[in-house]
């Protein structure tokens, strides 16, 4: 019996990540500068901690109950399954997908096919709307 061979899904390209991941921390600074203020004195030192905590926070809720955090979806981008289900992935892996972007050496090692090492290891895959669509619509 043949077996069809695994879809291979075209990834985004690295300018749009870095794109929504400027937004997104654009985003979590926001967020947290209210609070990083002692008193409208002085800016608290651990400020920088908030805004990787909010950042991992956001990006990991949002997609996995929306397939993408809130600069990826500014930017039209989505992340799936690398299977090629068009369905969000579970919380618990877009957790860990967003803690070792955090760690920022897995995103800067990366698979021929543009899948960096937090993908890799939460089975994800970040696509363009376009791709996205051009999955759901099989």
């Amino acid at each position: 019996m043949n077996q069809a061979p695994p879809r291979v899904i075209e990834t985004a390209s690295w300018s749009r990540r870095i794109l929504a991941l400027l937004v997104d921390w654009f985003a979590s600074t926001l967020a947290v500068l209210p609070f990083a203020t002692v008193y409208g004195a002085s800016a608290d030192p651990a400020a920088s901690f908030y805004v990787l905590g909010v950042f991992v926070v956001e990006s990991a809720v949002l997609t996995a109950l929306l397939g993408g955090s809130f600069g990826k979806i500014a930017t039209r981008l989505r992340v799936v399954h690398a299977s090629g289900d068009p369905r969000p992935p579970g919380l618990l892996p877009a957790l860990a997908r967003q803690i070792l972007v955090a760690v920022v050496v897995p995103p800067l090692v990366f698979r021929p096919d543009g899948r960096g090492l937090h993908d890799i290891a939460a089975g994800t895959a970040t696509v363009t709307l376009s791709t996205f669509r051009s999955i759901t619509a099989r």
